[in-house]
């Protein structure tokens, strides 16, 4: 079973605070979800291997730790999802990118997909889904499966902010993912957005409605 992780840092939280502000501006809004997913991503790695190199300092030679090279993947799930790779790619620039679009049909509010484009080797690489919020957790699911489909070597999702009814299915589709949230709200409302979550992150990050 993987694991949820909730990161409870106070750097997220104070972010959280003001990006669910109604009065938050999309540039601000941009910049709050960028930080925020690097603070993610700086937790949801830290079991990437490392391997022992030599390094001359200025002062003497001697054996250090370096990442071993091992091959990741972000895929973000549109449009929202794309407010997170810049805060990941600052941590981690050599990581590929993939995309995959979904919109939620307003009356089965069910996932809708329209697009999919991922690294050709996805099979060699594990693999880091992206998407601020996990509501009902349609989108996130059926991302996944689209993915497992070309056997990536693991899988994993990074949300800022989760349900408890998305989060439950997510890990029902799928057992096996290790999950990252900034914050597990209270419930979905009737329209199946978050309470108190933060509105439609989409149209917040883009200034869109």
């Amino acid at each position: 079973m993987g694991n949820v992780t909730v990161v409870n840092h106070p750097l997220i939280q104070h972010k959280l605070s003001i990006l669910r502000d109604k009065n938050t501006s999309s540039k601000d809004f941009r910049e709050l979800v960028k930080e925020i997913a690097m603070l993610l991503c700086y937790e949801a790695t830290r079991d990437l291997p490392l391997t022992d190199v030599e390094v001359e300092t200025p002062m003497c030679k001697a054996n250090f730790k370096k990442i071993s090279g091992k091959k990741l993947a972000f895929v973000p799930i549109l449009r929202a999802g794309i407010g997170m790779v810049d805060g990941m790619l600052a941590l981690l620039p050599s990581a590929r990118v993939g995309h995959i679009g979904m919109y939620r049909d307003p009356d089965t509010h069910m996932p809708v997909e329209y697009y999919c484009k991922l690294p050709a080797d996805v099979n060699e690489r594990d693999v880091i889904v992206l998407d601020p919020m996990l509501a009902t957790g349609g989108s996130a699911i059926d991302a996944i499966n689209q993915i497992k489909k070309r056997g990536p070597h693991s899988v994993k999702f990074i949300g800022i902010i989760g349900a408890p009814e998305g989060l439950k299915a997510l890990q029902e589709a799928h057992p096996d993912i290790d999950i990252y949230l900034a914050s597990l709200d209270e419930k979905l409302n009737d329209h199946a957005y978050i309470i108190p979550g933060l509105g439609d992150a989409g149209d917040r990050i883009f200034g869109t409605k």
